[in-house]
């Protein structure tokens, strides 16, 4: 993935240039599989922190529940890559102030899309690091520490003329994804070392 200019490096400017518009065009050309057969340089990249609330629109406003990590996690990210949407594993600790909170499945390690910059679609002010991980949970997990992998690119931000339009984007980078991390040379970082139990969660 060859990057001109990193997300850290846009952040640090006064004005963020304008995302394209996403088009019909795009949408109907993207392909089911993205990246070579394994990770390449720069990733993996592994993030970790604890989960913040965000601004609690995915859920509502996407059907697109997301995890934020906190500002400074993010930054082995977006120091080394560009803005856009990524896929990879996450895993959410059980605990919480030292209780036991969430149920074992719920603590697997999960397949995950992310999005990395200011969402254009929102306007957001800063750039946030937003994963969705592809499970149904049975409670929240704000205040939980996340481990992530993120092994790939899968799109660029872009902005949308409507609410419907970014959600069938959104649905095709969770199909993407799933298909991507499908392959051997993704599926091992399943069990990576920095995950706790790795497969043996599954």
């Amino acid at each position: 993935m060859s990057v001109t200019e990193t997300a850290a490096q846009v952040a640090s400017k006064d004005e963020r240039p304008a995302a394209p518009l996403a088009t019909d065009t795009f949408r109907h050309s993207r392909p089911a599989i993205v990246g070579p057969d394994a990770p390449e340089p720069p990733f993996p990249i592994v993030l970790s922190g604890t989960v913040q609330r965000g601004f609690g629109r995915g859920g509502k406003d996407l059907g697109c529940p997301t995890a934020n990590l906190p500002d400074e996690s993010i930054l082995p990210m977006s120091s080394v890559t560009r803005t856009g949407v990524y896929f990879g594993y996450a895993q959410i600790s059980p605990e919480k102030d030292s209780k036991a909170l969430l149920q074992e499945q719920d603590c697997q390690v999960l397949p995950m899309v992310m999005s990395l910059g200011w969402n254009p679609f929102y306007k957001n002010e800063r750039m946030t690091a937003e994963i969705h991980i592809m499970h149904e949970f049975a409670s929240d997990f704000y205040g939980h520490e996340m481990k992530a992998i993120v092994l790939g690119y899968i799109r660029a931000e872009l902005d949308y003329v409507s609410r419907e339009a970014l959600i069938e984007d959104i649905e095709t980078d969770k199909r993407v994804a799933l298909k991507s991390l499908a392959r051997p040379g993704y599926e091992k970082f399943r069990a990576d070392p920095l995950f706790d139990g790795g497969h043996s969660r599954l």
